[in-house]
């Protein structure tokens, strides 16, 4: 029986946050090792330039701390193939055969889109590949034939996005050769992880992130500077929960439910001082990150290694993605030489 494909993948704009770990990264190694996936992770340098096009250095940098960023949370490459975006020339062919597939009026409605057009501020001068980048992202996941699709709770207008190119293109060529992904979400509770200053969500853009390559002093530092509740002045103040980015936090990365409903209840009572709740949150996040960046900087001791490990990847990735592209060109009839 033929193992599921999955597929997932980052853009190399800056190193991952924490943010992406609880969102999609500890996810992608649990389906990895339950050995029922074929997994594809793709590093989306060709995504990353929608919006860095002129900025191409940075764009390289980032490539391998997305990498070793991987390899340091437990994506290992003897299990999953890892490759680079712009290394599968099947992927820009079907992204230009699904462009004809969507109106420009449906890809503005894309609320994902939409949203991240804001949060840009690009008004009229969104790029055109920005604006398109959902059609890319259905043939990154079409091309693989990928049925499942690990991402966080924001992306569902992507991977709805793709679903319809899929049907779309099979419809129009009267053809099964595509299949509609489903997406993977994180457990309940999980989806997004807010950034350290409250804003509802981890960005690098924003500033207010948690790096899985923080050190511990680092980490420390920003837990210190996080958002509680502002009305808890004194200690003896009672204090609430909800908004309050360390209990967030402790919902997520404390194995100890029970200790967490009794520090709440302390907290709202009152009695609690904030630094003392974050010095604990401390002890917890370095309970479970400093494995993590400890094996991040043995990568990092062999940089070549890790792009060998990228290039062998996208080799790999290659193989699979022309097998779907011949049957794409039989489907349209293009396939006219042979």
């Amino acid at each position: 029986m033929s193992k599921e494909i999955y597929l997932t993948g980052d853009r190399p704009t800056g190193k991952l946050h924490i943010g992406h770990y609880i969102g999609s990264l500890k996810n992608r190694v649990a389906m990895q090792n339950s050995g029922e996936y074929e997994p594809f992770v793709m590093i989306a340098d060709t995504q990353a330039f929608t919006d860095n096009a002129r900025n191409p250095e940075k764009i390289r940098q980032s490539l391998t701390e997305v990498a070793l960023d991987y390899l340091a949370v437990g994506i290992d490459p003897t299990k999953t193939t890892i490759f680079v975006q712009s290394q599968i020339k099947g992927l820009f062919e079907l992204t230009e055969y699904f462009m004809n597939l969507v109106s420009v009026a449906r890809l503005q409605r894309n609320p994902t889109v939409k949203a991240e057009i804001s949060q840009k501020g690009f008004g009229e001068g969104i790029p055109a590949g920005f604006l398109t980048y959902p059609v890319s992202q259905a043939a990154d996941i079409a091309i693989f034939r990928a049925t499942k699709v690990p991402v966080g709770d924001d992306q569902e207008p992507m991977l709805e996005q793709a679903r319809e190119l899929v049907r779309s293109f099979n419809n129009a060529y009267q053809s099964d050769v595509l299949v509609e992904p489903v997406g993977v979400f994180p457990p309940k509770g999980q989806g997004r992880l807010p950034g350290i200053d409250g804003n509802a969500k981890m960005s690098k853009s924003l500033g207010n992130g948690i790096y899985i390559s923080d050190d511990a002093d680092t980490l420390a530092k920003k837990v210190k500077a996080m958002y509680t509740d502002p009305l808890h002045i004194n200690i003896d103040d009672p204090g609430h929960v909800e908004g309050n980015v360390v209990f967030t936090y402790l919902d997520i990365f404390d194995p100890d439910k029970e200790r967490v409903a009794e520090l709440k209840a302390h907290y709202t009572a009152g009695g609690l001082g904030d630094m003392k709740l974050k010095k604990h949150l401390i002890d917890v996040m370095e309970a479970e990150m400093a494995p993590i960046r400890e094996r991040r900087a043995l990568f990092a001791q062999d940089i070549p290694a890790v792009l060998e490990m990228l290039k062998t990847g996208s080799e790999r990735a290659n193989v699979v993605a022309e097998a779907t592209m011949k049957d794409v060109r039989h489907a349209m009839g293009i396939d006219y030489f042979g």
